[in-house]
Protein backbone atom coordinates (compact mmCIF):
# COMPACT_ATOMS: atom_id res chain seq x y z
CA UNK A 1 0.00 0.00 0.00
CA UNK A 2 2.65 2.32 1.04
CA UNK A 3 4.35 1.96 -2.51
CA UNK A 4 1.05 3.89 -3.78
CA UNK A 5 1.73 6.96 -1.69
CA UNK A 6 4.04 9.32 -3.83
CA UNK A 7 3.43 12.51 -1.24
CA UNK A 8 2.49 12.02 2.54
CA UNK A 9 2.90 15.36 3.52
CA UNK A 10 0.55 18.63 3.30
CA UNK A 11 1.95 22.13 1.34
CA UNK A 12 3.68 24.71 3.23
CA UNK A 13 1.60 25.39 6.45
CA UNK A 14 1.73 29.06 8.19
CA UNK A 15 -0.57 30.84 10.49
CA UNK A 16 -1.14 34.43 11.38
CA UNK A 17 -2.37 35.29 14.75
CA UNK A 18 -4.71 37.41 15.90
CA UNK A 19 -5.17 39.41 12.92
CA UNK A 20 -8.64 40.87 14.27
CA UNK A 21 -8.13 42.42 17.14
CA UNK A 22 -11.99 42.95 17.58
CA UNK A 23 -12.72 38.80 17.26
CA UNK A 24 -12.41 36.41 20.12
CA UNK A 25 -10.10 33.97 17.73
CA UNK A 26 -8.61 34.10 14.71
CA UNK A 27 -6.07 33.61 12.34
CA UNK A 28 -4.59 33.83 8.63
CA UNK A 29 -3.75 30.41 7.73
CA UNK A 30 -2.16 29.42 4.27
CA UNK A 31 -1.42 25.64 2.72
CA UNK A 32 0.61 26.78 -0.28
CA UNK A 33 -0.51 29.28 -2.18
CA UNK A 34 -4.18 28.55 -0.88
CA UNK A 35 -4.71 31.51 2.40
CA UNK A 36 -8.19 32.30 4.26
CA UNK A 37 -8.84 34.81 7.01
CA UNK A 38 -10.43 33.19 9.72
CA UNK A 39 -12.48 34.82 12.94
CA UNK A 40 -14.49 33.39 15.77
CA UNK A 41 -17.15 35.59 17.43
CA UNK A 42 -18.90 34.85 20.33
CA UNK A 43 -22.63 35.68 20.92
CA UNK A 44 -24.05 35.56 24.14
CA UNK A 45 -27.37 33.72 22.81
CA UNK A 46 -28.63 30.56 20.70
CA UNK A 47 -30.46 30.32 17.61
CA UNK A 48 -34.46 30.68 18.91
CA UNK A 49 -34.94 26.57 18.84
CA UNK A 50 -31.88 26.10 21.38
CA UNK A 51 -32.97 28.80 24.20
CA UNK A 52 -34.16 27.21 27.32
CA UNK A 53 -31.83 24.03 26.87
CA UNK A 54 -29.06 25.09 27.89
CA UNK A 55 -26.70 23.79 25.56
CA UNK A 56 -25.02 26.34 23.01
CA UNK A 57 -23.82 26.29 19.66
CA UNK A 58 -20.99 25.64 16.91
CA UNK A 59 -21.96 27.57 13.40
CA UNK A 60 -19.84 28.47 9.96
CA UNK A 61 -19.84 30.76 7.28
CA UNK A 62 -17.79 30.26 4.78
CA UNK A 63 -16.73 33.13 1.66
CA UNK A 64 -14.86 33.24 -1.36
CA UNK A 65 -13.28 36.82 -2.12
CA UNK A 66 -14.63 38.50 -5.42
CA UNK A 67 -10.40 37.67 -6.87
CA UNK A 68 -9.25 34.65 -4.66
CA UNK A 69 -9.34 33.10 -7.94
CA UNK A 70 -8.15 33.43 -11.85
CA UNK A 71 -11.06 35.22 -12.38
CA UNK A 72 -12.82 37.54 -10.82
CA UNK A 73 -16.05 36.06 -9.01
CA UNK A 74 -19.24 37.89 -7.97
CA UNK A 75 -20.14 38.58 -4.71
CA UNK A 76 -23.32 36.74 -3.37
CA UNK A 77 -25.50 39.78 -2.01
CA UNK A 78 -28.97 38.15 -1.87
CA UNK A 79 -28.43 34.77 -0.78
CA UNK A 80 -25.15 31.84 -0.87
CA UNK A 81 -25.12 29.22 -4.03
CA UNK A 82 -25.00 25.80 -3.63
CA UNK A 83 -21.09 25.06 -3.11
CA UNK A 84 -20.40 27.79 -0.61
CA UNK A 85 -23.87 26.31 1.69
CA UNK A 86 -22.57 23.17 1.20
CA UNK A 87 -18.69 24.25 2.48
CA UNK A 88 -19.75 25.74 5.15
CA UNK A 89 -22.67 23.00 6.28
CA UNK A 90 -19.23 21.73 6.38
CA UNK A 91 -16.98 23.37 8.65
CA UNK A 92 -20.01 23.42 10.75
CA UNK A 93 -20.65 19.69 11.64
CA UNK A 94 -17.05 19.13 11.54
CA UNK A 95 -16.61 22.18 14.25
CA UNK A 96 -19.68 20.93 16.42
CA UNK A 97 -18.06 16.77 16.20
CA UNK A 98 -15.85 18.00 18.99
CA UNK A 99 -17.40 20.25 20.57
CA UNK A 100 -19.30 18.81 24.01
CA UNK A 101 -22.39 21.73 23.56
CA UNK A 102 -23.27 21.13 27.67
CA UNK A 103 -20.27 22.57 28.55
CA UNK A 104 -20.08 25.84 26.16
CA UNK A 105 -23.14 26.98 28.10
CA UNK A 106 -25.76 28.73 26.15
CA UNK A 107 -24.21 30.87 24.11
CA UNK A 108 -23.19 30.59 20.40
CA UNK A 109 -19.55 30.81 18.53
CA UNK A 110 -19.89 31.88 14.74
CA UNK A 111 -17.05 31.00 12.79
CA UNK A 112 -16.16 33.36 9.91
CA UNK A 113 -14.25 31.89 6.97
CA UNK A 114 -12.79 34.34 3.90
CA UNK A 115 -10.99 32.63 1.11
CA UNK A 116 -7.92 35.41 0.37
CA UNK A 117 -6.33 33.39 -2.30
CA UNK A 118 -7.55 29.84 -3.85
CA UNK A 119 -5.37 27.55 -4.76
CA UNK A 120 -6.68 23.88 -3.92
CA UNK A 121 -8.37 22.81 -0.70
CA UNK A 122 -10.00 25.98 0.13
CA UNK A 123 -12.94 24.40 2.32
CA UNK A 124 -10.51 21.56 4.16
CA UNK A 125 -7.73 24.96 5.07
CA UNK A 126 -11.02 26.80 6.36
CA UNK A 127 -11.39 23.53 8.81
CA UNK A 128 -7.96 23.52 10.19
CA UNK A 129 -7.91 26.87 10.28
CA UNK A 130 -11.27 27.15 12.15
CA UNK A 131 -10.32 24.72 14.96
CA UNK A 132 -7.83 27.21 15.81
CA UNK A 133 -9.64 30.28 16.25
CA UNK A 134 -12.22 28.15 17.60
CA UNK A 135 -9.63 27.19 20.47
CA UNK A 136 -8.76 30.68 20.69
CA UNK A 137 -12.42 32.04 21.64
CA UNK A 138 -12.86 28.83 24.15
CA UNK A 139 -9.70 30.01 25.80
CA UNK A 140 -10.65 33.04 26.15
CA UNK A 141 -14.13 32.49 27.87
CA UNK A 142 -12.41 30.04 30.30
CA UNK A 143 -9.49 33.17 30.80
CA UNK A 144 -13.33 35.15 31.75
CA UNK A 145 -14.84 32.91 34.05
CA UNK A 146 -17.89 32.34 31.53
CA UNK A 147 -17.31 28.76 31.48
CA UNK A 148 -15.41 26.20 34.13
CA UNK A 149 -14.03 23.36 31.37
CA UNK A 150 -13.10 23.25 27.95
CA UNK A 151 -15.72 21.79 25.97
CA UNK A 152 -13.88 20.87 23.16
CA UNK A 153 -12.95 17.25 22.83
CA UNK A 154 -9.54 16.63 20.52
CA UNK A 155 -8.01 18.83 17.99
CA UNK A 156 -9.63 18.59 14.53
CA UNK A 157 -7.78 18.61 10.71
CA UNK A 158 -9.10 18.46 7.19
CA UNK A 159 -7.09 17.50 3.73
CA UNK A 160 -7.58 16.82 0.78
CA UNK A 161 -5.91 13.81 -0.74
CA UNK A 162 -6.09 12.84 -4.46
CA UNK A 163 -4.83 9.94 -7.12
CA UNK A 164 -3.38 11.45 -9.85
CA UNK A 165 -2.83 9.53 -13.61
CA UNK A 166 -0.57 7.40 -12.48
CA UNK A 167 -2.68 5.90 -9.40
CA UNK A 168 -0.36 7.59 -7.24
CA UNK A 169 -1.39 9.24 -3.55
CA UNK A 170 -0.77 12.57 -3.52
CA UNK A 171 -1.57 14.85 -0.04
CA UNK A 172 -3.05 18.20 0.17
CA UNK A 173 -3.71 19.09 -3.61
CA UNK A 174 -2.99 22.28 -5.59
CA UNK A 175 -5.47 24.08 -7.93
CA UNK A 176 -3.65 22.29 -10.65
CA UNK A 177 -3.20 18.80 -8.87
CA UNK A 178 -6.83 18.50 -8.47
CA UNK A 179 -7.95 19.82 -11.66
CA UNK A 180 -6.12 17.11 -13.27
CA UNK A 181 -6.72 14.07 -10.34
CA UNK A 182 -8.85 11.23 -11.49
CA UNK A 183 -10.60 11.38 -7.87
CA UNK A 184 -10.16 13.84 -5.11
CA UNK A 185 -10.97 13.01 -1.22
CA UNK A 186 -11.76 15.20 1.43
CA UNK A 187 -10.56 13.72 5.03
CA UNK A 188 -11.89 15.86 7.97
CA UNK A 189 -9.96 13.76 11.15
CA UNK A 190 -9.43 14.08 14.58
CA UNK A 191 -5.79 14.27 16.54
CA UNK A 192 -7.17 10.58 17.92
CA UNK A 193 -7.56 9.42 14.23
CA UNK A 194 -11.50 9.47 14.06
CA UNK A 195 -12.81 10.14 10.47
CA UNK A 196 -15.61 13.16 10.68
CA UNK A 197 -16.04 13.37 7.44
CA UNK A 198 -14.92 11.41 4.10
CA UNK A 199 -15.94 13.23 0.83
CA UNK A 200 -14.54 11.22 -2.23
CA UNK A 201 -15.65 11.23 -5.90
CA UNK A 202 -13.76 10.03 -8.76
CA UNK A 203 -13.62 12.23 -11.61
CA UNK A 204 -11.79 10.14 -14.13
CA UNK A 205 -11.21 6.22 -13.91
CA UNK A 206 -13.17 4.67 -10.09
CA UNK A 207 -10.78 3.43 -7.71
CA UNK A 208 -9.72 0.60 -6.12
CA UNK A 209 -10.44 -0.65 -2.66
CA UNK A 210 -6.59 -0.84 -1.98
CA UNK A 211 -6.04 2.65 -3.23
CA UNK A 212 -8.79 4.11 -1.06
CA UNK A 213 -7.01 2.58 1.65
CA UNK A 214 -4.20 4.23 0.82
CA UNK A 215 -5.76 7.36 0.19
CA UNK A 216 -7.07 6.98 4.33
CA UNK A 217 -2.82 6.06 5.47
CA UNK A 218 -1.96 8.87 3.44
CA UNK A 219 -4.04 11.63 4.55
CA UNK A 220 -3.56 10.29 8.85
CA UNK A 221 0.27 10.66 8.07
CA UNK A 222 0.06 14.12 6.35
CA UNK A 223 -2.87 15.14 9.32
CA UNK A 224 -0.19 14.72 11.65
CA UNK A 225 1.52 17.54 10.24
CA UNK A 226 -1.26 19.70 10.73
CA UNK A 227 -2.46 18.83 13.91
CA UNK A 228 1.50 19.77 14.95
CA UNK A 229 1.02 22.94 13.06
CA UNK A 230 -2.28 24.27 14.90
CA UNK A 231 -0.18 23.31 18.40
CA UNK A 232 2.51 25.62 17.66
CA UNK A 233 0.00 28.06 16.88
CA UNK A 234 -2.04 27.73 19.84
CA UNK A 235 1.01 28.13 22.04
Amino acid sequence: MQDLIKRDEPREIKIEDNPNPYAEGGVIISFGNTKVHITASVDESVPPWMKGKGSGWVTAEYNMLPRATHDRVRRERKSVGGRTQEIQRLIGRSLRAVVDMKKLGERQIIVDCDVLVADGGTRTTSISGAYIALAQAVEKLMSEGKILENPIKEKLGALSVGINKEGKIIADLNYEEDSTCEADVNLVMTESGKFVEVQGTAEGDPFSQEQLDAVLLCGKKAMAHVFAAQEKALK
